[in-house]
């Protein structure tokens, strides 16, 4: 997002920014940390994992992805937008109804990455990007 990659650390992305990033402690998970970046939109935040930065969470707001995905899309509009590279998984706490859209990059050198979109059975609710295997994490930092 913007100047922030995946794999930087805090201080890389300090710098890249130009401000302090402020991290909030999760418990019980140490060594995991959520972070909120003022030039970031509402409902945006990173996860970092012993100091690097492994994750993108979208919670709320109205981010997309570069292929135009949000939380409100429907199931059949993200296959639509990444043909063939979505695999359905059952919700963990949702299902049967909802389910986990997981795109799966084609070019073997993006095979640690991937986006997660939790839907409801019908739209997207939340979505998260970044690095295996912090992004497959099913509670954030818990």
């Amino acid at each position: 997002m913007g100047p922030v990659h995946y794999g930087m650390t805090l201080s890389e992305a300090s710098r890249a920014l130009g401000e302090t990033l402020s991290v909030e402690p999760a418990e019980p998970s140490e060594g995991c940390d959520y972070i909120h970046l003022s030039a970031a939109p509402r409902g945006v935040s990173f996860m970092v994992l012993d100091t690097v930065i492994e994750r993108v969470d979208v919670r709320s707001g109205d981010v997309a992805t570069v292929s135009g995905a949000h939380i409100g899309s429907t199931e059949d509009e993200i296959k639509a937008l990444y043909p063939d590279r979505i695999e359905v998984q059952p919700h963990p706490y949702d299902a049967p109804e909802g389910h986990y859209l997981v795109y799966v990059p084609r070019d073997a050198a993006d095979s640690s990455f991937r986006i997660i979109f939790e839907t409801d059975g019908k739209r997207v609710t939340t979505f998260r990007a970044g690095r295996r295997p912090a992004v497959e994490y099913i509670e954030g930092c818990a």
